[in-house]
């Protein structure tokens, strides 16, 4: 080879290598870039030098490890950007429920000291406003929390489709440019590595490399994103179990789609939503209504225990929403709805904050926690016998039978919160007073045996006793007839009998008789000839009088949620239960952030660009163009030397 083609060839690399040297120091700043340098090789034959390849400086290993990283990073970062919202509503000081729920009862102790008084009872209606303002701002707070991850979830998904029809378009012309030089251009593979990573702080995907070149993309549980030059859509859609909750679909390649269970869906700002909302949102709001149910069945059944300032019986207090239900979609009767939800006064110490599931197989009912997925049980004797369905202190009733593989979502108080409401606008409704007392002719204790006096055990006196007249008197002769003064329909074991007919009734020993919310079981009847009799009365003191309200102040010490804590005590626990959580969270993205950024060093370490380096880079370069310039002047020197002797 001549010294003009070994000069040519070294003018070629210089040529090469300051064009790759300068297209780095333009892109220094291109997101995605990576180094390139051209690698240099002796010329096969004759000598001189060939560009052997621009080399891309990319690290396979070290970006799955960065992407990896990211996905951690981005999930974390979502979750205490939405945790800490949660945390600053619930721990503020002032704006809490802490201090309006200290405040109310506060209030209720000032009208223990002063009952008649329509300050202090006014006092009582204001707190009680705020508060159940409160409760309902709270829930309007995270409900709207709820909208706004629905949102984000569809944007995200929106996102994540964009971005893998990219990287299934650049895998098509990264393969043709490969079959039109043998080479595929690095700009392309550095767009395509950049998605691939974006794509990661989005979610947490599988990323398999096709005999070394093609990329495809899949979810976790193996179903594909990107096959080729294929992509499948990811879709927002409706949860079949609650219209209000927009869940992840897959589209296959048939164009059906498939919900995916939520706990498919990791990592990235796409599963950081999920967890959140799975995690902390759906318990706070959750919480937050098993609060206020707990606090407003107690306070209204301790409330019609006592009478206002009319001499009547206290009414409910607190108003709270319903129990919500949903049926599922692929039901297979539709028609069969749940047409009854509610509270169960007597069983509120079971209401949990959680939702349940509950599904039918071989006929009867199966109900699940969704927070831990325990089976829980259920009244077994009120299913088989009414077909109502009791458990966690709700009842449900079903408009028909439902099917084997039917399913139904039990809110019992997710948004129970937002329907808190104070039922009495009337100061003089509020029932401070007790109910009285209740005399029972001239003894005490439920049995009575002394003459003239009915013999009867099991004496009881519910809540809305008297509700009609204030005395009843019972008179049985030996034969077992019966006169009630006044007269009244009673019912006698479990029998409704007219007032009318009282005369024609024959009691005997062991009869269990009921009127007006007082019961007792009739013992030996009187010696014959005789009568016996029973005296049931009650006494209102209603002015001045302060015991329920006393009993209603009490509760703040009672453990009235959940069986085991106060309304204190259970907000209390919600509002150091967000906050550990929101320390976590905080916590475990800082290390993972920390990891990120030694990553992201390790990788422009390899793979970024290095301003001082390039400039370097140039002037070494240049030096090597202008060296080999020089051999072709030296070349064309001697050529014109040559030529001259001839001359």
């Amino acid at each position: 080879m001549s010294m003009f083609s070994i000069g040519l060839s070294g003018l070629n690399a210089a040529q090469n290598a300051l064009n790759t040297s300068s297209n780095n120091i333009s892109n220094v700043y291109t997101p995605g870039y990576n180094r390139e340098l051209a690698q240099l090789g002796e010329g096969r034959v004759g000598g001189g030098v060939r560009v052997n390849d621009i080399e891309r400086q990319f690290n396979t290993y070290v970006a799955d490890q960065l992407n990896s990283a990211k996905t951690q990073s981005s999930a974390l970062n979502t979750y205490y950007s939405q945790v800490s919202q949660i945390d600053n509503l619930l721990a503020d000081r002032e704006a809490g429920l802490a201090p309006l729920m200290q405040n109310f009862f506060s209030s209720l102790e000032d009208l223990a000291a002063s009952p008649s008084d329509p300050a202090a009872r006014q006092g009582v209606l204001g707190q009680a406003n705020t508060l159940s303002s409160q409760f309902r701002s709270f829930d309007g707070y995270l409900q709207d929390m709820q909208g706004n991850i629905n949102g984000q979830i569809k944007d995200e998904i929106t996102q994540i489709n964009n971005t893998t029809e990219q990287i299934a378009g650049l895998n098509k012309e990264i393969a043709l440019a490969r079959a039109r030089s043998g080479e595929a251009p690095n700009s392309l593979l550095n767009q395509r590595d950049q998605l691939v990573s974006e794509l990661n702080e989005r979610m947490d995907l599988r990323l398999n490399i096709q005999d070394g070149k093609t990329y495809n993309v899949s979810l976790p549980n193996g179903q594909p994103l990107v096959t080729g030059t294929n992509s499948f859509q990811l879709e927002a859609v409706q949860a079949d179990y609650d219209p209000q909750r927009t869940v992840v679909g897959y589209r296959d390649g048939g164009g059906n789609v498939v919900q995916l269970d939520e706990s498919t869906i990791t990592g990235g700002a796409l599963g950081g939503l999920m967890s959140f909302r799975s995690e902390t949102l759906d318990k706070t709001q959750n919480q937050i209504g098993q609060l206020a149910v707990s606090l407003a069945t107690a306070f209204n059944e301790q409330h019609k225990q006592g009478v206002d300032l009319n001499g009547d019986q206290g009414e409910d207090f607190f108003a709270v929403r319903a129990p919500q239900t949903y049926a599922d979609k692929n039901n297979s009767l539709p028609a069969v709805n749940i047409t009854s939800a509610e509270f169960d006064p007597d069983q509120v110490d079971a209401l949990r904050a959680t939702d349940y599931t509950v599904s039918f197989e071989a006929g009867e009912p199966v109900v699940t926690r969704k927070d831990n997925g325990q089976v829980v049980d259920f009244d077994q004797d009120a299913w088989d016998d009414d077909g109502e369905l009791n458990f966690g202190g709700v009842s449900i009733e079903f408009s028909g039978v439902p099917q084997d593989g039917d399913r139904f979502e039990i809110q019992p108080v997710r948004r129970a919160a937002n329907g808190m409401d104070t039922n009495i606008a009337d100061v003089d409704k509020i029932a401070a007073g007790d109910a009285g007392f209740i005399n029972v002719g001239n003894n005490t204790g439920n049995s009575f045996e002394r003459e003239g006096d009915l013999n009867v055990s099991d004496l009881g006196i519910s809540s809305d006793a008297f509700a009609d007249n204030r005395k009843y008197q019972f008179e049985v002769d030996s034969d077992g007839s019966l006169t009630l003064t006044p007269a009244a329909n009673i019912m006698v074991n479990g029998t409704n009998v007219d007032a009318s007919d009282l005369p024609d009734v024959e009691l005997e020993g062991g009869d269990e008789i009921e009127v007006d919310g007082i019961s007792f079981t009739v013992g030996d009847l009187p010696d014959a000839g005789e009568t016996s009799s029973l005296t049931v009365s009650q006494t209102i003191f209603a002015s001045g009088d302060n015991r329920n309200a006393l009993a209603l102040q009490n509760l703040q010490a009672e453990s009235v949620v959940g069986g085991s804590a106060t309304v204190s005590g259970a907000y209390a626990s919600m509002v150091s239960d967000v906050g550990n959580r929101t320390n976590i969270t905080e916590v475990n993205l800082d290390a993972r952030q920390g990891l990120t950024d030694q990553l992201i060093a390790v990788q422009q370490s390899e793979s970024g660009v290095n301003l001082d380096e390039e400039a370097a880079n140039l002037i070494r370069y240049q030096q090597y163009y202008q060296a080999n310039a020089r051999v072709i002047d030296t070349a064309g020197t001697l050529m014109d030397t040559i030529l001259n002797l001839r001359g």
